[in-house]
């Protein structure tokens, strides 16, 4: 399931991003998509490729990974993101949920490291906000 408003477009200097055509209420649950589950050992193959940058790591002890398949790939990257994501590991599946109420016309972001509070540094290069560095403090 993905919400009919969303759509994908160019996002200034990150490629792509997910976008809205409407304004969505916080708390709203705009997709829920299969996940493809990769092994341990596929996971190590896929780190050496260009996928790296679009899977995420599964399981309780996160010993495998999974493609999101739907827009959750394409979701760019936040320190201070206005979605979460929610893994469900035995349907195999990731919703994307909004954290506040977002404008038509918005970028959708989700905070790669998993918890929307981690400000940890991603694998590739992210200038940080004012409030950004004003969190980090």
């Amino acid at each position: 399931m993905i919400k009919p408003y969303l759509y994908i477009d160019k996002s200034k200097g990150k490629g792509r991003g997910v976008y809205t055509k409407e304004r969505i209420p916080a708390g709203t649950r705009i997709e829920t998509s299969p996940v493809l589950v990769l092994s341990y050992d596929d996971t190590e193959i896929v780190d050496k490729t260009k996928l790296h940058n679009y899977i995420f790591l599964w399981g309780v002890r996160e010993t495998r990974s999974c493609i999101a398949l739907g827009f959750c790939s394409i979701y760019n990257h936040d320190y201070n993101p206005n979605c979460e994501y929610e893994m469900d590991f035995d349907a195999e599946t990731m919703s994307i949920i909004t954290r506040r109420d977002i404008k038509r016309g918005e970028e959708l972001f989700i905070n790669y490291n998993g918890d929307v509070e981690d400000d940890s540094p991603v694998w590739f290069d992210m200038k940080r906000t004012k409030e950004d560095q004003a969190k980090a403090k």
